[in-house]
């Protein structure tokens, strides 16, 4: 990463958003706004602003309900709120009559750090991509997220978006293209594959850096899109690279390396090592050192992929 500039991708979301010309958007928030980043919108477009106050169920119902009247709404709050305390609501009157609903949730992971285990949310990916119709999105930095909202504004259908709290670095140029569907190859390693998505990708960049000083090559695969995944992406990747990995900011089971599993599976059995949270709750403290309490920082993934080639 030749730019070492740090932007939260919540700052990004709520920037690209207050930018979006699309008269029909609305934009909901639970009394947020100033950590979501909605304030933005907010301050330009008042009267397509709505402040729920914490009621977020309620906040989803009427998302819902504009979205039947033929209005764009963006519903945000923080991730645990957004899909854990709403998963009804979202469920029932957004998944299952696919109403074109973006739910946008902020402060995702443990990299939310010292909020502590109830609002790092780490089984929103398990939830939202086992709903049919629903599209899940996760960008890794400020340029593929303020792209991917503006193709989720135009995207017909349910769609989550998750974002972080914590400022990472900017990985892209200004003018990558971003589909949903697609996942993004960066390197062409032969020694292996680390599948990742969110926060974490700029960890797996960094290792892939430390671990060419040692002449092992490997690829990283940005997999910003969960659901639609890349199927012809993650099948290259495995045909072409001897260990596959996946880190993820997120419970390792139902999340991005389970996703990866279900393919692998069915069409090219390989085996999948996967990096994340293990089946726990997160802890209090900072997010660097939660990043490497649970083994998803740079070094640890360093540590990890020697242990398996070597």
């Amino acid at each position: 990463m030749d730019n070492e500039e740090k932007i939260a991708t919540r700052e990004s979301f709520g920037r690209a958003l207050s930018e979006l010309k699309e008269n029909r958007i609305v934009v909901l928030d639970a009394d947020l706004d100033s950590s979501t980043k909605t304030e933005y919108f907010k301050k330009l477009y008042p009267d397509r602003f709505i402040q729920n106050g914490i009621a977020e169920a309620d906040m989803i119902g009427t998302a819902a309900g504009l979205a039947a009247c033929g209005k764009i709404p963006f519903a945000s709050t923080f991730s645990a709120f957004a899909t854990g305390r709403c998963y009804d609501q979202i469920r029932t009157s957004i998944a299952y009559p696919k109403l074109n609903v973006k739910i946008c949730g902020t402060h995702s992971g443990i990299t939310v750090g010292e909020d502590g285990a109830t609002h790092q949310m780490l089984e929103d990916i398990s939830l939202m991509r086992s709903l049919p119709n629903m599209t899940v999105i996760s960008p890794a930095d400020d340029i593929s997220t303020k792209a991917l909202v503006n193709k989720i504004a135009r995207y017909e259908g349910p769609v989550y978006l998750r974002l972080s709290r914590m400022n990472t670095p900017v990985i892209y140029k200004d003018d990558e293209k971003f589909e949903i569907g697609k996942g993004k190859q960066i390197g062409d390693g032969k020694d292996a594959t680390i599948f990742s998505t969110g926060d974490v990708v700029a960890e797996c960049i960094k290792a892939q850096e430390l671990l060419k000083n040692e002449n092992i090559n490997i690829r990283v695969v940005d997999m910003y899109s969960i659901k639609p995944i890349d199927t012809e992406l993650i099948l290259k990747c495995a045909s072409e690279t001897k260990v596959l990995f996946s880190v993820e900011d997120h419970n390792i089971i139902g999340g991005l390396g389970t996703a990866i599993a279900d393919i692998l599976c069915e069409q090219c059995p390989k085996k999948l090592i996967k990096m994340g949270i293990p089946d726990c709750f997160g802890h209090s403290g900072r997010p660097s050192d939660l990043m490497k309490y649970f083994g998803i920082d740079a070094n640890s993934i360093v540590e990890k992929i020697k242990e398996e080639i070597n």
